[in-house]
């Protein structure tokens, strides 16, 4: 039996052309195809962007793309192999492990032998782990590849520290609502059709999409299968017939610690309004209700302190609340507790007295307190002329009052002496 070729070229099919009659996704059709296309991210591809700048020398280094979902990471990355002539090898982290990788590694390096270089975009890199991480650090060292790696995840905390030093790092931005604007128009362009929407649901779907191009097209995408002929929709039927698309959030990544960080911003400003809100957005998202009290009471301890110590009463009462409701009542008790600690008086003194202490207590060692603060001990162990016993407060007053006695008048000696 001999064995089948391995498959190499595009099929038949595909070069038969049949492959472009095919359905697909709006945001597949709108790809960019030029970097002058790309939308939201003018601080990379402006005249003065950081992308442009490698462009225009015709080199390019090794990169992470750091931003959220529908920026157009991947876009860019195949953009630029095509404008820096490099071979564009696409993996995910999610599908591949060292075996995969180590077969890229050897195609990048027959390439380089003919004197093709190879662009090998790393889709999730933040989920490869460290020994897969250290496994690109040769090849990226002698430039057997040009890597970028995009990532949804703080690189900072997702990715070795070496490979960071061997890479740059580039924020993509979410997009802003001209930018998807931008991108709707150019959809009704290439569907040859309006958006059956009025002006607020227009801007509605926008808001929708949260920053998210991919998301604004899908959004688009589902607004035109759902209209009947002549059929408009306002910003009601638009909520109904697409639902709501689900918030942008992970309890265990930076959409939780960033929320969680502008909850406690909001409440060391004063600001009641963007506390609740910031509170509503994790209540919606499926944050731990118990989480978010936990974090309450310790504003109440740290950013409130001493100004109005009944705010940990009221938080701790909050948090005993909703662990009696339950939910939703419960929330309503949480949401009590941020706005108190966010109008209340703010004070940091204890929180900044204790710091301090705990570091001196660290730092100094077993230092001994004066002879008054010190326990009882028997005479023999005090020394001669020494007598056990608590200072009272009034005898600690009555010594002060005679050390300074002593000072002055000692100083009024010294004084008169110098006159003389």
């Amino acid at each position: 039996m001999t064995q089948r070729a391995k498959r190499g070229g595009p099929s038949l099919f595909t070069a038969a052309g049949l492959e472009r009659d095919a359905p697909r996704p709006l945001a597949d059709k709108l790809r960019p195809l030029e970097l002058g296309e790309v939308v939201g991210q003018d601080h990379l591809l402006g005249p003065e962007g950081a992308l442009r700048r490698l462009l225009d020398t015709r080199t390019l280094g090794s990169l992470v793309f750091w931003g959220p979902p529908g920026t157009g990471k991947t876009t860019v990355a195949r953009l630029l192999a095509r404008a820096t002539d490099l071979h564009f090898e696409q993996i995910s982290a999610i599908f591949s492990g060292v075996a995969d990788l180590k077969q890229v590694f050897e195609a990048a390096r027959a390439r380089r032998e003919t004197g093709q270089g190879t662009l090998l975009f790393v889709d999730e890199i933040h989920r490869f782990n460290r020994a897969q991480q250290d496994s690109f650090l040769p090849v990226v060292e002698d430039g057997t590849i040009v890597l970028i790696g995009a990532t949804t995840e703080n690189p900072s905390f997702e990715l070795i520290a070496p490979l960071l030093s061997r890479a740059r790092v580039l924020v993509f931005k979410p997009l802003d609502a001209a930018a998807i604007e931008k991108l709707i128009a150019r959809a009704e362009t290439i569907e040859g059709r309006r958006l059956p929407l009025d002006a607020p649901a227009r801007q509605s779907l926008i808001r929708m999409a949260d920053g998210d191009g991919r998301a604004a097209l899908t959004l688009a995408e589902e607004v035109w299968r759902a209209a009947r002929s002549g059929e408009t929709f306002d910003a009601a039927k638009l909520q109904e017939v697409v639902q709501r698309r689900a918030p942008i959030y992970d309890k265990q990544q930076d959409g939780h610690y960033n929320l969680i960080s502008a909850l406690h911003k909001s409440v060391r400003g004063s600001d009641p309004d963007a506390a609740l809100y910031y509170l509503c957005r994790m209540l919606d998202a499926g944050e731990d209700p118990l989480y978010i009290a936990r974090r309450v009471v310790r504003m109440a301890v740290e950013d409130i302190g001493l100004a109005d110590p009944q705010a940990l009463v009221i938080c701790n009462a909050a948090k005993d609340a909703y662990d009696f409701l339950g939910s939703p009542e419960g929330e309503l008790a949480i949401a009590e507790a941020v706005i108190y600690v966010a109008t209340a008086p703010k004070s940091n003194a204890a929180y900044a007295a204790y710091g301090a202490a705990m570091r001196i207590a660290k730092e100094a060692g077993s230092l001994l307190g004066r002879l008054p603060l010190r326990s009882r001990r028997p005479r023999r162990l005090l020394g001669p002329g020494l007598l056990p016993g608590s200072a009272w407060p009034a005898d600690v007053l009555r010594s002060a009052r005679a050390r300074l006695r002593a000072r002055d008048q000692e100083a009024a000696g010294l004084l008169g002496e110098a006159e003389e």
